[in-house]
């Protein structure tokens, strides 16, 4: 399973191998050597899993792990602890923090790639269930929303290109497709187009299909990049 990948750790022989490995399994990996270079990362590639070591200095993988649970966009946002501490205690913290995965030093490479693909297909289930309105998961909607109204302020920025698909809309997609890029959730939608949030849902889905996007965040990238809303 292809993802992309943000993987925060000091020590450079240490990145560099674990860098490999993974893309040599097919992630994407973007690679910061402490905290504060990891979060800009994050921002800035919206990854689907965060890989971090616990001891670095000035801002440790406790505090990066707060940080991203604090904001909207990344408090479900999958994140895998490195650490050299692997005693039952140092786990447990560990756990308690809001970590995801607990690996300690050294470890097993394979062991990486097995749990970094759990989690990704965790988080893909998810998403999917949470599309088809039958578990709605509120925080990623958050994250969606907020990760959207980032990429508004960049609109005037976006270069558009043409759509690489011939795409014929319906005008009542086309509505939800423009209230989708103006930041709205799928309640305010329903309410604006005076429907129910399950037929919002159904549009929604129908645009991802027609798109080839798999979740908002990529549909409002896409119609911004290929002009498809107002």
């Amino acid at each position: 399973m292809p993802g992309q990948l943000v993987l925060v750790d000091d020590e450079p022989g240490l990145r560099e191998a674990v860098q490999a490995y993974l893309e040599d399994s097919d992630f994407t990996v973007h690679t910061a050597s402490n905290a504060r270079e990891g979060w800009d990362l994050v921002q800035q590639k919206l990854p689907d899993l965060v890989i971090t070591d616990v001891m670095m200095p000035q801002v440790d993988g406790y505090q990066f792990l707060k940080q991203l649970r604090d904001d909207p966009r990344f408090k479900s946002l999958p994140v895998v602890f490195l650490t050299a501490r692997g005693m039952t205690g140092d786990r447990i913290q560990g756990y308690e923090a809001g970590c995801d995965a607990y690996l300690p030093k050294p470890f097993d490479p394979d062991e990486l790639v097995a749990i970094v693909t759990r989690l990704l297909q965790q988080r893909a289930t998810l998403k999917a269930t949470s599309a088809e309105g039958e578990m709605p998961d509120v925080a990623d909607m958050a994250r969606q929303i907020a990760e959207i109204r980032a990429i508004l302020t960049q609109r005037g920025a976006i270069i558009q290109t043409p759509s690489p698909v011939k795409l014929d809309f319906t005008p009542r997609e086309q509505s939800v497709l423009d209230l989708v890029v103006d930041g709205l959730m799928n309640k305010e939608i329903a309410r604006r187009l005076e429907t129910s949030v399950r037929n919002v849902e159904k549009y929604v889905s129908r645009l991802f299909s027609k798109t080839g996007t798999n979740s908002r965040t990529e549909l409002v990238r896409f119609a911004l990049e290929h002009g498809l809303t107002k």
